[in-house]
């Protein structure tokens, strides 16, 4: 007489099995209907969505329990329940729901076919149905944790995409409405004062930077769009008036060298203008060896005009030397005589053939007009450049 099989199962729990599968594919479009009504009862986002959404759920729903029943009638068998599942619904909705949202929605289907579990087993097989439920249950959760990772890894890969392709054409000059556009697309809301920080990109692994970058910025309330362009790491940063502030709460995750912030503009189209001046500024920067760090451009006019910057130069002009000229001749003369004595009052005095504290009047008012102290070592180099390039231009006027 032949032994047993230990492995087979006894004819009778395959009965049980048998019937107990049959009555859950009969009954499957009844849990489903119950799952829907209760998420309509119980979820108040699920009754305030649109009734598309509201159709891809319960076809999720109906998907869930059909995967369950293939997996009560074969156990042993690899189920792909991601592709089973959520298979069935576009891509879209996982934009559409929250992680928090499915697991309500996975949670509550799961609870209705618990509570079915005495009506569909076929008696005496209540725990084995019970039992594949929970391990099923336990395979949804890792499934819904697989799917919503690989949508957010999908998501930050197209998103870093975009940020690049915003943060290249604010760079290269290139920025329009559609690069207005990928940056409100990235969460971008025009903030009123933007500017560019631009330094040194560390070695290693660009996104770290890049997050470090983001963390850097969150603690500062700012927004960010930033990237690592070859050796460069590119920040535009909105929120914030004050570029030097926005350039020293950054700075961290920079290598070492000059960190450069350009001037504030109105909005992420104008912020070329900023990101242009901020890389003059870098490129002249190895002139000032004394820059602080970080530095503003427009602290570094001289280095960039020299360097053969056109905008440094055509601001120098119009920022210091034509509301000196404009001012009367005197505030002219006064400032060259100045300078030209090296700094000194009474040697500027005696050129002019007036009295020091005259000459300390005009200096004043050269301050007064155009932000720049004479008495500054600093700011007297930067006034000298203006009237060497006034000078030119006025003796050599553009058509």
């Amino acid at each position: 007489m032949p032994r047993p099989d230990p492995e087979q199962p006894p004819a009778h729990d395959a009965h049980l099995h048998a019937a107990t599968l049959k009555r859950l594919e009969q009954s499957s479009g009844r849990l489903a209907a119950n799952a829907i009504a209760r998420m309509d009862e119980s979820l108040p986002w699920y009754r305030a969505m649109p009734p598309e959404n509201r159709s891809w759920i319960g076809l999720v729903a109906q998907a869930g329990i059909a995967a369950f029943t293939e997996w009560f009638r074969h156990p042993e068998t690899p189920q792909a329940i991601s592709t089973d599942v959520f298979g069935t619904a576009p891509r879209e909705l996982t934009r559409a729901i929250t992680l928090r949202q499915t697991v309500e929605m996975v949670r509550t289907t799961i609870e209705v076919m618990e509570a079915a579990i005495e009506e569909v087993a076929a008696p005496g097989d209540e725990s084995l149905l019970r039992e594949a439920l929970l391990v099923y249950a336990r395979e949804i959760a890792f499934a819904t944790a697989q799917v919503y990772a690989q949508a957010a890894e999908a998501r930050g890969a197209w998103d870093a995409r975009l940020e690049s392709l915003v943060v290249n054409a604010v760079l290269s000059g290139e920025a329009d409405e559609g690069a207005v556009s990928r940056a409100a697309a990235l969460g971008w809301n025009s903030p009123e004062h933007v500017c560019v920080v631009l330094g040194t990109a560390p070695d290693g692994d660009s996104e770290l930077t890049v997050e470090a970058i983001r963390r850097a910025a969150r603690h500062a309330k700012l927004q960010v769009l930033t990237g690592v362009l070859g050796n460069r790491l590119v920040v535009i940063a909105g929120g914030s008036d004050n570029p030097l502030q926005v350039a020293k709460g950054l700075i961290g995750p920079y290598a070492a060298g000059p960190v450069v912030a350009g001037p504030v503009v109105p909005d992420l189209l104008a912020a070329t203008r900023s990101a242009q001046a901020a890389a003059a500024g870098l490129k002249a920067c190895s002139a000032w060896q004394d820059a602080p760090r970080p530095v503003l451009a427009d602290d570094l006019l001289p280095e960039r005009a020299m360097a053969g910057d056109p905008a440094a130069r055509d601001q120098l002009v119009e920022e210091i030397y034509r509301p000196l000229e404009e001012a009367g001749s005197a505030l002219l003369e006064t400032l060259s005589v100045y300078l030209e004595q090296a700094s000194s009052l009474e040697g500027a005095a005696r050129m002019l053939f007036v009295h020091p504290n005259t000459v300390r009047y005009r200096l004043r008012r050269v301050t007064d007009v155009t932000g720049w102290s004479p008495s500054d070592v600093r700011s007297a180099f930067t006034l000298r450049i203006a009237l060497i390039l006034g000078r030119l231009a006025a003796a050599d006027p553009q058509p």
